[in-house]
């Protein structure tokens, strides 16, 4: 079953070739070193930062960013990775959802400024899902979400803090986020025409 707004996770994203280019490896490396400076400089600088990322592309992204904000802080960030699956509230309707790894760095998540890391923000429930899954891990100071694509459409009033592109979409279409780490190529992200639900 395919997501609407990204892939099944765990999964690697088909090269559908009807579907058009918007963002190439260059754009998403670009996009990613952005976010990492835009986190740093609203945190001013790294001390109590902890990055988790939503399984499946979220994790790869998280470290990526985590990757970028070392090099620029020469200080190592706390990155991990936040499975929401039994938060979801489309467990009734899909329920052979596999539960995904979560991994909380030792140190934990309380008074400290989380930010949850997500390939595509589409509906916002996955991000709902998310803050429900931290409350269960603990009381984080601030928590921020950054997300590689933004396509609006939102099903609740989430806003994600950190961009890396804004996509207008129309509901039938998908975006497919490729990354290296799960689909084999470089990264890539697309647009594909997709049926009216």
């Amino acid at each position: 079953m395919t997501r609407p707004d990204s892939a099944v996770p765990g999964n690697a994203v088909p090269a559908d070739s009807a579907a058009r280019a918007v963002m190439s490896s260059g754009d998403v490396s670009r996009a990613l070193r952005r976010i990492a400076h835009e986190i740093l400089e609203r945190n001013k600088g790294a001390d109590d930062l902890v990055v988790l990322g939503i399984p499946t592309r979220g994790v790869a992204l998280a470290r990526r960013l985590v990757k970028v904000m070392e090099e620029v802080e020469g200080t190592s960030v706390p990155v991990g990775a936040l499975d929401v699956t039994m938060h979801r509230d489309d467990l009734r309707r899909q329920p052979t959802r596999s539960p995904m790894h979560t991994d909380i760095p030792g140190a934990g998540i309380d008074d400290k400024v989380v930010v949850l890391v997500d390939d595509v923000l589409y509906s916002g429930r996955t991000v709902r899902a998310a803050l429900d899954a931290l409350s269960d891990l603990g009381r984080p100071r601030a928590v921020r979400l950054a997300v590689l694509v933004d396509r609006g459409h939102r099903d609740l009033p989430i806003r994600a803090d950190h961009v890396g592109k804004n996509l207008p979409t129309s509901s039938s279409e998908r975006v497919q986020v490729r990354l290296a780490e799960h689909d084999g190529d470089g990264d890539e992200v697309r647009i594909a025409g997709g049926e009216p639900r």
